[in-house]
């Protein structure tokens, strides 16, 4: 009977009945229950439950079941570690087993199961695997290496298992050779750039792989090309040698193979091309062998046309020569889905020559009358862009845009009129005879790109077109209700009219259009070049002229061209992978982020619970949210990151914000989803590594360290609004120092209906590395709860995080997050003051300011806009905010009072300061002169000592 009928069942509550039948002593019926197993995980069912029961059936001789039990083990090993750890001794057992197949299926499920304490256990089976007289089982140790490396470096480093796998490279079996050559390619991924080549290609091992490249797998193939691929010879008889044998390969059936073949082809070409005489009789054999193998790539499924064709993209821009005569194979059919038919059309684009064109353009003018709209578009954009690029056949194009333009068709006029701007821009004053044909057409443009490339060619051409004023005209009538594009064109092409032909109406024209460029728009950039018009226009006409009316440089078609160094990395090392289809590097879209390894210390924390109801034996652990969160946080951002937190439960809320955090984040702001709405404050700018888990979750039942007031309520209403909410949780605060360290002076009020409780706070990565001593905020009301309309004071004491502190240059701005259970997460900016960060014990003997005056960098000076009483005022302050004066005279021949003082700033690595003030009491103004080992510091300083000046500090 077919086992199809495992497949059909639609029982409920059958995870009972399986338990039951897999303890059963009777074997085919353990059998048939590990098929059901295997069935329900299939089809994504979730049948965890059952580990232990699977695991039992492991100590039989049956075969058959044995592959079943395996293959639920690498299944759930990854989820479920801690059990698979109870099947080490039959693994290790089975890794000894006479049958090859159990040998290599033992030494595989270990690999897959990502808990470090296994690696113990599983470096002897795999030294013994690995020179196992079966070739089966050799090759499945061979990637059990790689997948131990990412487990644990060091420990395949330090028992020699490298040296086996380069060993392995000399085995007579190809695939075993294959999948040496595929581990260590893997582990070298791994190890990074930075690492050594642990490939170590010679010249032997060059020839053992081109032995066994004619005998492996499909895959095999594909793992050896890319390797010799990588290989770097300089010498052109070892590149001839190499494509001689990989040349056979461009006739296989598997597409990559092909793409591997071409790539190593083309990186030898590269290499003879530096031989004598260039090498050009060889290349060019070569090219005529590699056209047909491309070709026949477009015989295939559109998806597999659809990678072929980014491939070919590559390779035409890097040797156009390959496949120029073979323009007729990119012809669109009518069945080709419409991605397809874009990447023929930029190929086609590409193969476009003195030669061809005359076929090209007559298919060209086909597709920009078929029914779909956007290829139309882009086949019209294509016959602009064959003019732009070939100067002979640009007559013939131009021709063949006003037949289409003949065709009244709408969008197909457009984008005619879209490409012959850029015609002009390519040939200036050559084909202006057509603007005519153009200037019929303008009740058919609606689109913002048409309407200012024909407000161009009017403006440009002015001098040119009698009713140009009459066009420009009928343009300005909707002037305030164009785009932003459209505007910006008309501004200038009305300030050409009027520099080319003075007329009265031209004047009237250019007073409106300026006039309602500066006055009625909100666009800065309109409004700023409107300005700039202006000023030149009625300073100085002639200088006018000479910036608008400027001779414009002539383009070129760079649209879909890719930069050269891009474009060489991408055919030399990337093609046939998926960065070959994104045309992007891979490191632009590919996370390097390694799978998470269970520690043995971790799987005490777990437990197993077993019940009656839908999910009997789900998994608890204690652990695995907050890991996740953390992992989550660590890689999108900073602001949120509380690795220095216990691991505990998370809360409802913070499941729901780690499954957002799969979304990712443009910024702070963004993406946040907490189980609850959530607050924005105004931010300027905010930094664009931003966490997307709840920053609190792994806080959730920490503790909140005993903290006192420490701010009269008087001082409640003197605080600074940090973020004002109306109808929510309000926050005043300010940064002052208290007991030697930084704290944070809050006040929290609550102007919800409901009371707010767990509150936390976290701040962002900053110049200075400041982050909350406890995020658990103590809040001075009963039970921790602001009740409604409630006003509550904070103090949070603030310590230097190193870890936090960003790159230079200095930057006193800091962004922080405030969670509550009831409103979700709030963030607001705020500035780090000076006097919040110079220490207590910032002094220095007056002899070593002097010394230390003298030997660093040159001082920076400014001028602050303010006056200071008297000297003893100034010295009073300063030394209310750490700043030690240690000298104070009257500048001679002046009425001027010089202060000599000193700080220390140890937060973000600042060191110490020293500073020159210079005023007359009473005075406006103060001349600061600042010192220090950093340049950034001086700002700083500027920026923090008006407060202190003023007493507002």
């Amino acid at each position: 009977m077919s086992d199809g009928k495992y497949f059909s069942t639609t029982k409920r509550g059958e995870i009972h009945e399986l338990k039951e039948e897999l303890r059963s002593l009777d074997r085919p019926k353990k059998k048939d229950a590990v098929k059901k197993v295997i069935a329900a995980m299939t089809v994504g069912k979730d049948v965890s439950m059952l580990f232990p029961d699977v695991v039992n059936c492991m100590q039989t001789d049956d075969l058959e079941l044995k592959k079943l039990v395996y293959l639920y083990l690498i299944n759930y090993a990854k989820t479920q570690p801690d059990l698979a750890i109870m099947a080490v001794n039959t693994f290790v057992k089975d890794s000894q087993d006479p049958n090859p197949l159990i040998r290599a299926l033992a030494v595989r499920t270990m690999g897959c199961i990502r808990v470090d304490k296994i690696t113990e256990y599983l470096c002897d089976p795999l030294q013994r695997c690995l020179k196992d007289d079966d070739p089966y089982v050799r090759k499945t140790a061979a990637i059990c290496v790689a997948k131990l490396y990412d487990i644990n470096p060091e420990l395949v480093e330090d028992r020699g298992f490298l040296d086996m796998l380069r060993e392995m490279l000399s085995d007579a079996n190809p695939m075993v050779v294959a999948n040496a050559l595929a581990a260590l390619q893997e582990i070298q991924e791994l190890a990074g750039s930075g690492g050594k080549d642990l490939l170590q290609m010679t010249s032997q091992t060059l020839n053992k792989l081109l032995a066994a490249l004619n005998e492996c797998t499909e895959w095999g193939q594909v793992f050896i090309l890319d390797s010799l691929a990588a290989y770097d010879t300089r010498d052109p008889r070892d590149a001839e040698k190499i494509a001689e044998r990989v040349l056979p390969r461009l006739q296989h059936v598997n597409s990559a193979v092909v793409l591997s073949a071409v790539k190593v082809i083309l990186r030898c070409m590269d290499v003879v091309a530096l031989g004598p005489g260039g090498g050009e009789e060889t290349i060019k054999g070569w090219s005529k062998k590699m056209a047909p193998p491309l070709v026949t790539l477009l015989a295939s499924e559109p998806e597999v046309q659809y990678v072929a064709l980014r491939n070919i993209n590559l390779i035409v821009q890097r040797r156009p020569a390959i496949l120029a005569n073979e323009v007729k194979v990119f012809f669109c059919k009518y069945n080709d889905p419409l991605y397809v038919k874009m990447e023929k059309l930029e190929i086609m684009i590409r193969l476009a020559s003195d030669k061809n064109i005359d076929q090209v353009l007559l298919e060209l003018k086909e597709y920009a009358q078929e029914v779909d709209v956007d290829f139309v578009r882009k086949s019209v954009r294509a016959i602009g862009r064959c003019a732009v690029a070939l100067e002979k056949a640009t007559e013939r194009c131009i021709n063949v845009l006003l037949e289409l333009i003949q065709t009244k068709v709408s969008y197909v006029v457009q984008e005619a009129i879209i490409v012959i701007k850029d015609i002009f821009r390519r040939y200036p004053n050559q084909y202006e005879s057509i603007i005519a044909t153009l200037c019929d057409n303008l009740d058919s443009l609606d689109e913002p790109e048409a309407k200012s490339s024909m407000i161009w060619i009017i403006g440009e051409y002015a001098e040119r077109i009698d009713n140009a004023d009459e066009l420009l005209e009928a343009f300005l009538e909707t002037f305030p209700e164009e785009t932003a594009m459209v505007q910006l064109q008309l501004l200038t092409a009305t300030v050409k009219l009027f520099l080319k032909k003075p007329t009265e109406s031209a004047q009237k024209m250019i007073s409106a259009v300026l006039s309602c460029a500066t006055n009625e728009t909100d666009n800065p950039d309109l409004r700023d070049r409107a300005y700039i018009y202006w000023r030149l226009l009625s300073t100085d006409p002639e200088a006018a002229k000479d910036v608008v009316l400027a001779e414009k440089p002539v383009i070129a078609d760079d649209s879909s061209t890719l930069d050269p160094s891009l474009l060489e990395q991408l055919v030399s090392r990337y093609l046939a992978t998926v960065a070959a289809v994104y045309h992007r590097p891979p490191e632009t879209f590919v996370s390097r982020q390694r799978m998470a390894v269970t520690r043995a210390e971790e799987l005490g924390s777990r437990k197993f619970e077993e019940d009656d109801g839908a999910t009997p034996g789900t998994m608890v652990s204690d652990n695995n949210a907050a890991a996740a969160a953390g992992a989550a946080a660590a890689a999108v951002g900073d602001l949120l990151d509380l690795s220095d937190a216990s691991p505990v439960p998370v809360p409802p809320a913070a499941a729901v914000g780690a499954a957002a955090a799969t979304r990712g984040l443009d910024d702070l702001l963004g993406g946040l989803d907490l189980g609850g709405p959530t607050i924005r404050s105004s931010i300027p700018h905010i930094h664009p590594a931003a966490a997307a888990a709840d920053p609190f979750a792994a806080l959730a039942n920490s503790s909140p360290a005993p903290i006192s007031l420490g701010i009269s309520p008087a001082a409640l209403s003197q605080l600074p609004v940090l973020l004002a909410n109306p109808g929510g949780v309000s926050v005043q605060g300010r940064l002052v120092r208290q007991g030697g360290q930084a704290v944070y002076q809050l006040a929290l009020r609550n102007d919800t209906l409901a009371p707010v409780d767990g509150l936390m706070i976290q701040t962002n990565r900053n110049s200075f590395g400041l982050s909350p001593a406890s995020q658990v905020l103590a809040v001075s009301a009963p039970g921790g709860v602001i009740p409604p309309g409630g006003l509550a004071p904070v103090r949070v004491p603030l310590l230097v995080d190193p870890s936090k502190v960003t790159p230079p240059p200095l930057n006193t701005g800091l962004q922080v997050a405030l969670r509550t259970n009831q409103v979700g997460v709030l963030y607001f900016n705020d500035t780090v003051p000076l006097s919040a960060l110079t220490e207590e014990t910032g002094t220095m003997e007056a002899a070593d300011f002097l010394a230390a005056w003298k030997t660093l960098p040159p001082e920076a000076s400014t001028r602050l806009p303010l006056a200071v009483p008297s000297a003893e005022v100034a010295k009073q302050r300063l030394a209310a905010a750490n700043l030690f004066v240690l000298a104070h005279r009257q500048v001679p021949a002046t009425s001027q009072d010089a202060i000599y003082a000193t700080c220390r700033i140890t937060a973000g690595g600042v060191g110490q300061v020293l500073l020159e003030l210079k005023f007359v009491a009473g005075a406006g103004g103060v001349d600061v002169s600042v010192k220090a080992e950093r340049q950034d510091v001086a700002q700083l300083v500027f920026d923090g000592l008006p407060a202190v000046l003023l007493g507002a500090a």
